[in-house]
């Protein structure tokens, strides 16, 4: 399974016409995703079958929310539900960067139903293991992580681990620097089936069609 990371729309369009699986429909690429804008989620859902997800997240920085981005959070999941979003993705920690059970619980019920990926935010927690533990519980469907450290390859190991011991409960989703001239190695070591890149080649800005083609 292929998902392409798309900030904008004409990203979004190249990669819906192509190979990849679904699409992670976000904003802001400098900033690691932000939630996007929702006339073009429902233009996009008008045009193309392909499955989106679609990134909840009110501002950049780190993945602590006050009240009222919290209360941002709950509007824009639902208006994005209404419009036609086949899935989200979020993620909320605590001050500790363990994860925020409480708010992360409201969020995947609001969902109802719809699946809901943790995103990066992952990768700060202090224990990994007791975070997917977490996530499990919630009833997040599936976690987007390099392990633990800046890049996919650098996490290997630990994606491996975790592959093994929680991929039976919850879908691993290896994101972080996956390219098609890595993708084949980090396969053999993790075992994971699950993959996300932003397909952008270096000194490019919009995603790159045949880099897709290598990656599936």
């Amino acid at each position: 399974m292929l998902e392409i990371a798309c900030f904008e729309m004409t990203s979004a369009e190249l990669a819906l016409q192509s190979v990849a699986d679904r699409i992670e429909f976000c904003s802001e690429q400098s900033q690691g995703g932000l939630t996007p804008d929702l006339e073009e989620l429902r233009y996009l859902k008008s045009k193309y079958n392909k499955p989106i997800h679609v990134m909840i997240r009110p501002v950049g920085g780190g993945f602590r929310y006050s009240d009222a981005e919290f209360e941002q959070m709950k509007i824009e999941l639902l208006a994005f539900k209404d419009a036609g979003a086949d899935g989200f993705v979020f993620g909320i920690l605590t001050v500790n960067n363990e994860i925020d059970k409480e708010r992360n619980s409201i969020l995947v019920q609001l969902a109802g139903g719809l699946p809901c990926v943790f995103h990066r935010a992952i990768d700060r927690s202090p224990d990994i293991e007791k975070a997917l533990e977490d996530l499990i519980s919630i009833g997040f469907s599936e976690v987007l992580t390099s392990g633990g450290e800046n890049t996919a390859m650098e996490g290997k190991e630990k994606l491996k681990e975790m592959q093994s011991r929680f991929g039976d409960k919850i879908n691993i989703l290896i994101g972080g620097g996956v390219r098609s001239n890595n993708i084949e190695k980090l396969r053999e070591i993790t075992k994971g089936n699950r993959y996300h890149s932003a397909a952008i080649l270096p000194y490019e800005s919009f995603v790159n069609v045949e880099e897709i083609k290598k990656l599936k």
